[in-house]
């Protein structure tokens, strides 16, 4: 083994989990469905201070089912399910057209908690996915109108004039159409909930229903061995 990665193995194992006082869970007193839960946990982690609660893993499968994974931003969680957007044009994209499924991830190390949610994944029309843009920041649609993602950089000189540009027409035109602008749905066909405990004694919560089950069918709750 050599030194420097000895020093990385001194500094990985030195590293804490969880040292903050941790909330506790009742999986009895939970709700009949998992999104209420979720916005009760989110709310929570904001409290808390969590950094980016909104943040999330995005796993997808690539041509050969691989899988892929990626983070980015939660834009909605309702009856539908989980919402994000990219352009259907990027890795992700492309790879959901070809296996419409998706796992997310949520993980709150201020409260020790976990959130995994899995199913399949539709398209948004396109009238709301551009809704969906402009309702973000100039940023946003700037990166947006850069367009390319996932596509290999020539150099980082291109990339800042072709960014200059998208910053300009975002600021001159905030209603500036992007086709390839997407937005999905994760239609959750599992979501667990995950508590961590100082003793190793984690809370694992299931909700889960069938594929073809419709939106409004009821959930199966069950516990998980941690």
């Amino acid at each position: 083994m050599t030194d420097a990665h000895q020093s990385f193995l001194d500094l990985l194992h030195a590293q804490r989990v969880w040292d903050v006082e941790l909330p506790g869970f009742d999986p009895a007193a939970a709700p009949p469905a998992p999104l209420p839960l979720f916005h009760s946990w989110f709310a929570e982690a904001v409290a808390a201070g969590q950094v980016e609660p909104h943040t999330m893993s995005l796993a997808t499968a690539d041509d050969e089912g691989h899988p892929d994974v990626r983070t980015l931003m939660l834009h909605d969680a309702d009856e539908r399910g989980w919402h994000f957007a990219t352009h259907r044009t990027s890795a992700k994209g492309r790879q959901l057209a070809a296996r419409p499924y998706a796992a997310l991830g949520f993980y709150w190390p201020a409260q020790g908690r976990q959130v995994r949610v899995r199913g399949p994944v539709t398209a948004c029309a396109p009238a709301e996915s551009l809704a969906d843009l402009h309702a973000r920041s100039t940023g946003a649609l700037a990166s947006a109108l850069t367009g390319s993602q996932s596509e290999v950089l020539g150099s980082r000189e291109e990339l800042a004039r072709t960014a200059d540009a998208a910053w300009e027409r975002a600021r001159a035109e905030p209603d500036a159409e992007v086709a390839s602008w997407t937005r999905y749905v994760v239609e959750a066909r599992e979501v667990e909930f995950f508590q961590g405990d100082a003793g190793r004694r984690h809370v694992r919560l299931r909700y889960r229903r069938p594929d073809a089950a419709r939106n409004d069918a009821a959930w199966t709750r069950e516990l998980l061995w941690p």
